[in-house]
């Protein structure tokens, strides 16, 4: 996670954000052709592991899914709680590992669905691949809603680069979701476009394979989709860097979460230009770590599943 900060911290002045891109065309969606479940893994009473071989990412990918507690086979109706990691290493996994997923939402009555992202996906359809958009908004929903008898009402939510993939897929797919959460979220990726370009390219990556040309970038930018975001129940939060009640002592401040502060701030200035209401939590010292992405997880559940 910590592999972010290169980028980050280049990020040393607010510049607002950007207009809402409210009129833009709606995302393409790509076939989902013969994606299929090939294995299905047993984790724990209430975990099972799924392995998808999904055209879209070009490969064979996993996503973790925890049942309710009164879930039974063929029991249908069932509300969906997506949650999305961050970048750099680690992946689903990360969740169930490190995020006491299992714990904070063993008494809830939802399918709990954890997709592999990559570890730079950045929740989009590259250019010429992988098609992380169309695997998590196709292909999973296609193949691991019916099989657990999850019903219409969804929520989603990530930290980091999770942060960004909750908002946006939330804004890019209207009526998907109901409710969405973003703890220490990438929520303007605008604000730098020259150094997310060396953040990029120092993990051999090319901005132009990911989102094009910066002329489109905001089609997937949280700040720029605040208007879309409508009807949604939202919820951001973030630290300032500084240590906090969650870290061990003292020591220097976190540039990473300094930076993800003055982006969360942006986007909940352009929600509320664009009359979006979003419940913030910018709770002052801490950092970019899983302590205070867990704290914020359980001070969110009640908006994301009410």
């Amino acid at each position: 996670m910590k592999k972010i900060l290169a980028w980050l911290v280049l990020v040393v002045t607010v510049t607002g954000c950007q207009s809402a891109a409210e009129s833009a065309a709606p995302p393409p969606v790509r076939p989902p052709g013969s994606a299929t479940v090939v294995s299905q893994e047993t984790v724990d009473e209430r975990t099972d592991k799924l392995v998808i071989d999904s055209p879209a990412t070009g490969d064979r990918r996993s996503v973790w899914v925890l049942k309710p507690p009164a879930w039974k086979p063929g029991s249908t109706g069932w509300r969906a709680l997506y949650l999305l990691h961050g970048c750099c290493a680690g992946g689903g996994w990360d969740w169930l590992r490190t995020g006491e997923v299992a714990r904070l939402t063993a008494r809830l009555d939802a399918v709990v669905i954890v997709p592999e992202g990559g570890s730079m996906g950045w929740y989009a359809d590259w250019r010429d691949g992988p098609g992380w958009e169309t695997f998590h908004m196709t292909e999973v929903p296609r193949l691991v809603e019916p099989r657990y008898g999850v019903g219409t009402r969804r929520a989603v939510a990530g930290f980091s680069m999770g942060g960004l993939g909750a908002f946006v897929y939330a804004a890019r797919h209207p009526g998907v979701f109901e409710a969405a959460a973003s703890f220490s979220g990438v929520l303007d990726t605008r604000d730098d476009v020259a150094g997310y370009r060396a953040f990029m390219a120092d993990n051999g990556v090319d901005t132009e394979d990911l989102w094009g040309d910066p002329s489109a970038w905001p089609e997937h930018n949280p700040a720029d989709l605040a208007g879309r975001l409508k009807g949604v129940r939202l919820y951001a939060s973030s630290g300032n860097g500084e240590p906090g009640p969650l870290d061990r002592g003292e020591g220097p401040v976190d540039q990473t979460e300094a930076a993800i502060m003055r982006q969360n701030r942006n986007f909940a200035g352009a929600a509320e230009r664009a009359g979006v209401k979003v419940t913030t939590d910018f709770y002052g010292n801490g950092t970019h770590t899983w302590p205070y992405w867990i704290r914020s997880f359980e001070r969110a559940l009640p908006l994301l599943l009410p």
